[in-house]
């Protein structure tokens, strides 16, 4: 399966830095809007059959346009959630809160699952969460799909799941507003990062809110 997993457009919230990660959040900003209507044209060359987004508003409205235009539904899951912020809901990402957050995500990609974000969930419950819509997905048969989902959640996915990206490689590239990362495999024989919001992957050894670099040590 080719798994297109897109970050929602632009919200208030991005705008503020804020950890806004609780169901609904957040609108789309103007821009975020301008970042959805886009999404069709920039994907136009993807055979898209399915079309997933989260449980939060902003996904749904980002994948709006793209399923008007494959002619889809498009189809709500919580497992494709933002990973919840718990105690530090709300609180400014570019503070020590915002990098409380990231290295607690990064720290689940590198293995440490039975941490705990402070008053929130634990990386055996997110990652199990994504993968059983990713599990659902690759069900269905369908040859591409594409997620609407959230930067954390992303990154953290991708750096746990794909062979070929590290933490290290992921927590230093931000994922922009409608950023793509694009992976080919199955949950049975494994994930491949074909690209990484545009450009081809070739994970080095390198070490925000959501969208943010971040130090993975």
């Amino acid at each position: 399966m080719r798994l297109l997993l897109v970050r929602h457009g632009q919200t208030p919230s991005n705008v503020e830095y804020l950890l806004d990660t609780a169901v609904p959040g957040a609108g789309l900003t103007a821009l975020g809007e301008q970042q959805a209507a886009a999404l069709p044209a920039a994907l136009a060359d993807e055979d898209i059959e399915a079309i997933y987004a989260s449980t939060l508003i902003r996904t749904q409205l980002t994948a709006a346009p793209l399923a008007a235009a494959h002619g889809l539904d498009v189809l709500v899951r919580d497992g494709i959630r933002e990973v919840f912020a718990g105690e530090l809901e709300m609180l400014r990402g570019d503070t020590e809160a915002g990098h409380a957050y990231m290295k607690t995500v990064f720290a689940w990609a590198a293995g440490d699952t039975e941490l705990r974000m402070p008053g929130g969930e634990s990386g055996v419950e997110a990652l199990a969460r994504y993968d059983s819509v990713v599990a659902e997905a690759a069900d269905s048969g369908a040859g591409t799909v594409a997620m609407v989902s959230h930067g954390a959640a992303i990154r953290m996915w991708t750096a746990a799941r794909a062979g070929n990206v590290d933490v290290a490689f992921a927590a230093a590239r931000p994922l922009d507003n409608t950023g793509v990362v694009i992976l080919e495999g199955s949950p049975s024989d494994g994930w491949k990062a074909l690209t990484w919001a545009g450009a081809v992957v070739a994970p080095a050894g390198e070490g925000g809110p959501t969208g943010w670099p971040v130090d993975a040590e």
